[in-house]
């Protein structure tokens, strides 16, 4: 066979090859330990805690969804997919603007709240898929919903304790909605802030120790030592007086526990949505016995709440980012000389 007949077959060989692993599965997309997705054939696999969905190539992307958590809000508004909302539950808590004013032109719907879902209406809204953390008690309703051939997908991003893993969840909406180059570089983006942030914050040579939340009752629930808290006063180059702790939700103390561990406290951070100090003591004098809240610094999260809306549980969700340069700012004000705080304010 001569020469170039051989490297024809060679050629030929080698596109075909190249043209197959274009169609060949792509890899798997890991968002988190709790969600990943992968693309196979044109068809779409999820896994989400303990469950799974397929959907087919006609399937998606979705044109018609409805939300029943407000955090979940933030990754639509942050993708500009809100024109595809077209049910809510328990609107007065979702700060988007446009989500509120899609609610008053009536092209989204109010499906009711937590305590009832308005669940004729929802079947009757005939939207391609629900958002919804999954919560075991509406069971009976996720089952009445799926037999009238509604997709109910569960995803608990609530439970992510890593900062930008709660971001990646952008990736699997976008990949649900066609979005998926807004999505990667929206991640991206928020990626590289945070990661440059977090470097910056290991300029300041002052480590402060940090306090976290507040009392309900006579129990004081600290985020334990691996929650999404702990890993951003951490990030922000601070120390969090659980930070030996190992677990990955609430740790309740009395007043006295933390007390004890509370002498060199030099910032309070998440402490509640008090609106003065006076008012704080008023719920509860014991906070007066506490170092920090007489020499110190105490922030809460209402920077950017409207009524019941609060921004930082919509948009924060998604941009770590910003909720880490709040952090940055609070304990390592010099880092960040021009910067105002987003979504913390601190109490007077």
């Amino acid at each position: 066979m001569k020469p170039r007949i051989l490297l024809l077959i060679a050629f030929l060989t080698l596109m075909s090859c190249k043209r197959e692993q274009k169609i060949s599965p792509t890899e798997a997309v890991s968002v988190s330990n709790l969600v990943q997705y992968k693309e196979e054939n044109g068809d779409l696999h999820i896994k989400s805690g303990n469950f799974t969905y397929d959907f087919k190539q006609n399937q998606i992307p979705f044109k018609k969804i409805i939300l029943l958590n407000a955090s979940m809000a933030g990754y639509i508004s942050e993708l500009g997919a809100e024109n595809l909302v077209i049910g809510v539950s328990s609107p007065e808590y979702i700060f988007s603007e446009k989500i509120q004013s899609l609610l008053k032109e009536g092209k989204i719907q109010n499906v009711g709240s937590e305590q009832k879902y308005d669940v004729e209406k929802i079947i009757s809204l005939k939207p391609d898929a629900i958002f919804t953390n999954h919560i075991a008690s509406f069971d009976n309703t996720y089952q009445l919903l799926k037999n009238n051939g509604i997709q109910v997908i569960f995803l608990d991003e609530y439970m992510e304790q890593k900062p930008l893993e709660k971001t990646a969840y952008i990736k699997l909406f976008g990949k649900l909605f066609g979005k998926d180059k807004e999505a990667e570089t929206k991640y991206e983006e928020v990626e590289k802030n945070y990661n440059e942030l977090k470097q910056l914050a290991l300029k300041s040579k002052n480590r402060p120790t940090v306090l976290a939340n507040e009392m309900y009752g006579d129990v004081w629930y600290l985020p334990g030592g691996k929650t999404s808290v702990a890993n951003f006063i951490s990030d922000a180059n601070a120390n969090y007086v659980l930070k030996g702790n190992n677990e990955e939700k609430a740790v309740t103390m009395s007043f006295e526990e933390v007390f004890a561990k509370s002498n060199d406290v030099q910032y309070w951070v998440n402490a509640g949505n008090h609106v003065s100090k006076k008012e704080m003591l008023s719920m509860n004098p014991f906070y007066s016995k506490l170092n920090v809240f007489n020499k110190g610094k105490i922030y809460v999260i209402t920077g950017k709440e409207k009524a019941k809306a609060n921004d930082f549980f919509e948009s924060g969700v998604v941009r770590s980012d910003l909720v880490l340069k709040d952090y940055i700012k609070i304990f390592h004000p010099e880092l960040l000389p021009d910067y105002q705080l987003t979504y913390m304010k601190e109490l007077q």
